[in-house]
Parts: structure tokens; C-alpha cells; sequence
């Protein structure tokens, strides 16, 4: 089989797997190549699979899995990867932390725009008055 992990700036992964393991709305699930077609809603968690240098985990914020024939199609907008459990922890810890700051400047912009336009609206009603 052929998997590849989509995100929307590039692709992640694209390599030949012999088994793909993901949970989904419904529970877990193995996909092994002569599967049929799957369409399946994917929760947050771990997806693994196997490939020419072993187990590999990927962990994921949800997305949408496809198999068709060969092909399997996973689009998430996250996803941090390891090879092995102790590794995809500590590349997870970093993604949220990186996260987090992210989000904080971001909320930190909006006050300063909300802010901004407070001043503006209040110097246009004294403008207006005078």
C-alpha cells in the first residue's frame, strides 16, 4: 500500500506501508493491503503503521482517511511524527508548546487591534462633537 499523510502545506508522509492502524469515530482499525475501499472520520490520537523500517507513529488532531485500492489518504492540519513512542511524545510536547506561543502572540495582536480601534472610534465621536 501507499500512504500518505496530507497536511495543507505539504505532505508529510508518502512512503509504501504493509499496515496502517487508526482510530476512528467508530473505534480502532487496521488496514492491511487488500482491504476494501474505507472512507473513515479519524479522532485525535495515534495513527501507526508499517513500513520498510518498521513501526513508525504518527499522532494526529482528527482528519479523514481514504483507501482506494492501493492508496491510503490521511488530511489532517497537524501532525507530528516519530519513530517511536518516547520520540513522538517529545515532538508532540514541542508542537503544542510552539503552538501555545503562537496562539498567545496572536491574542496578544487582537487586543492591541481591539484596542486601536477603541482610541480611533473615541477620537472620531470627540472629532465629531467639536
Amino acid at each position: 500500500m501507499r500512504l500518505k499523510l496530507l497536511l495543507p502545506t505539504h505532505i508529510e508522509i508518502d512512503e509504501d506501508v504493509t499496515k496502517v492502524t487508526a482510530e476512528a469515530v467508530t473505534g480502532a482499525f487496521t488496514l492491511l493491503p487488500r482491504h476494501l475501499d474505507y472512507v473513515a472520520p479519524l479522532v485525535p490520537g495515534i495513527l501507526s503503521y508499517e513500513g520498510p523500517g518498521g513501526e513508525s507513529f504518527v499522532a494526529i488532531n482528527g482528519g479523514i482517511l481514504v483507501k482506494t485500492g492501493e492508496d491510503v489518504c490521511v488530511a489532517v492540519t497537524e501532525a507530528a511524527a516519530g519513530a517511536d513512542l518516547a520520540t513522538l511524545e517529545q515532538a508532540v510536547r514541542e508542537k503544542f508548546q510552539r503552538l501555545d506561543d503562537t496562539q498567545s502572540r496572536a491574542r496578544g495582536a487582537i487586543r492591541r487591534i481591539e484596542a486601536d480601534f477603541v482610541r480611533r472610534v473615541i477620537d472620531w465621536e470627540e472629532h465629531a462633537r467639536a
